[in-house]
């Protein structure tokens, strides 16, 4: 009997122009929950797809329980044990939840599929799950974070023997975080192998067993949890020791540049954003906290022109505007990076230069004429500027990592010359390394008096990078911090107060 549930040897990976893996090793034992890190583009995913049937590697091995398996489609994955989820989500939009978790595998009665028996069944799921949900409910109805959790719920549901868990925590709240632990610890202790992808330290920390650490395509090591820290971790990720991470060394003026008074979305039953109001300074960075479902995103999108029928007064350098859609946002000066760039955002089967540029087709196009040549110097000043990794600019996007799609993501916005940039969810799922260039890119943007709004569930993010933090609660400022009064307890109590209303 083999000491590895799962052994993956020597396996190679390339596409046109790019190696993303070469020669990598990966052990995984049953019972273990074993953490796989590295920075965007160090080839965890691609691992990971290999592992899954969805990429074919050119060479390597792959054994189960020490016996070698041919793992060709996402079908013989699944048939041995294996169970992904993935950083972007797949769910179907417009079907159930109970749809979604029994997709391709629907209990059948006499009269096509049981729909009662598959509503019972995967409402039993949820309900040992501790997910509070019907599964009756369609995913369009979800948040992101249950649209999260039913996820979990459909890939644990398939009694895999691997599960692999990539990125699980980008979109939950830390309520929904304990569970997950509790869940992964209960299936360790059944023997199931977890794979854990996360840039989140502190979890790997938490709840892994193991951490094997890849850069650059490239096996680095392995090390036991209890036998490391984050600072050999971070040195095995990036090559180099971190000297600094957050980057704020810049003061904003006290020039009023976005004036925002009693926004509300105009939603009767469930409004998400009641009469909110707040100010933006020029080269100020201002982060919005508070728990999922707060409506930090919800005020965004009024004030951006993506909510029909909001409500309040929108000011900008003391002039009243009308936003009432995004045209008319970029015309006085705002851009938007969307929280989730896999339906809000990125045009997955085009290049990045189409990505890069969709933005600013007037500074290329003028009537029939398509000037390429500038096209691909704006693509190219931008990838330049976030430093994203891809072999060329016809790359098609889909093939990056997510952390590099990601930066072509804020460097599409930033081609667009923006006095306010609104930032949502910034660095969900982007690695230490970049995060630092992401950080440093916001601070020299502030110094050229652009105007940052940065929404994050990551308090560690809000308290380093913001001058002043406006928290809300069920769709209501609660308060307003100063940079000298931000701290975890500060925007806590300001996150969870009862009867919100407070003042700004």
């Amino acid at each position: 009997m083999s000491e590895y549930l799962l052994e993956m040897k020597n396996i190679n990976q390339s596409f046109p122009g790019v190696k993303v893996l070469q020669n990598v090793d990966f052990q995984l034992k049953a019972g273990e929950i074993h953490a796989l890190l590295g920075e965007n583009g160090a080839g965890k995913s691609s691992l990971i797809k290999v592992l899954g049937g969805i990429y074919h590697p050119q060479s390597g091995e792959i054994y189960i329980n020490g016996e070698k398996v041919s793992i060709t489609e996402v079908k013989s994955a699944r048939d041995n044990g294996i169970s992904i989820i993935h950083q972007e989500l797949v769910l179907v939009p417009h079907m159930t939840i109970a749809e979604n978790i029994f997709l391709g595998r629907e209990p059948v009665g006499a009269f096509g599929v049981d729909m009662k028996k598959m509503e019972a069944e995967a409402q039993k799921m949820l309900d040992n799950f501790d997910v509070k949900l019907d599964s009756d409910t369609l995913i369009a109805d979800l948040s992101i974070a249950q649209q999260q959790m039913v996820e979990i719920v459909k890939a644990i549901s398939f009694n895999c023997r691997i599960l692999v868990m990539d990125e699980p925590t980008s979109s939950i709240a830390e309520k929904e975080v304990e569970a997950l632990f509790r869940i992964m610890r209960d299936l360790a202790a059944k023997g199931v192998g977890i794979i854990y992808i996360s840039h989140k330290m502190s979890e790997i920390f938490d709840v892994c067993d193991r951490v094997t650490v890849l850069r650059d395509g490239q096996y680095v090591g392995t090390r036991p949890v209890s036998e490391t820290g984050k600072d050999e971790l971070v040195s095995m990720m990036v090559g180099r020791e971190l000297d600094q991470y957050y980057v704020r060394d810049f003061t904003p003026s006290d020039e009023v540049v976005l004036k925002c008074e009693h926004i509300s979305d105009g939603l009767k039953a469930h409004s998400r954003v009641k009469d909110v109001s707040f100010e933006l300074r020029r080269g100020e960075i201002l982060g919005f906290s508070g728990l999922v479902g707060a409506g930090r995103s919800e005020t965004m999108q009024c004030i951006f022109g993506l909510t029909k029928g909001y409500s309040g007064t929108v000011s900008i350098e003391g002039k009243p505007v009308k936003i009432r859609s995004a045209q008319d946002a970029m015309k006085h000066g705002l851009a938007m990076v969307p929280e989730d760039r896999k339906l809000e955002g990125l045009y997955h089967v085009q290049s990045v230069k189409f990505n890069s540029s969709i933005e600013v087709l007037d500074q290329f196009i003028k009537h029939l004429y398509v000037n390429t040549a500038r096209e691909e110097e704006i693509t190219q000043e931008f990838v330049d500027k976030m430093n994203t990794k891809t072999p060329t600019l016809e790359q098609v996007i889909s093939n990056l990592s997510g952390g590099n799609k990601q930066k072509v993501m804020i460097g599409r916005w930033l081609a667009t010359n923006p006095k306010i940039l609104i930032m949502d969810e910034p660095t969900r799922g982007v690695d230490v390394g970049a995060k630092a260039e992401i950080y440093e890119i916001m601070n020299d943007l502030t110094k050229q008096g652009v105007s940052i709004i940065m929404i994050s569930s990551e308090l560690p993010e809000i308290m380093n990078m913001s001058d002043r933090v406006y928290v809300m609660y069920e769709g209501s400022i609660t308060g307003c911090l100063d940079r000298e009064n931000i701290s975890q307890e500060s925007i806590m109590h300001l996150a969870t107060l009862e009867n919100a209303g407070g003042k700004q």
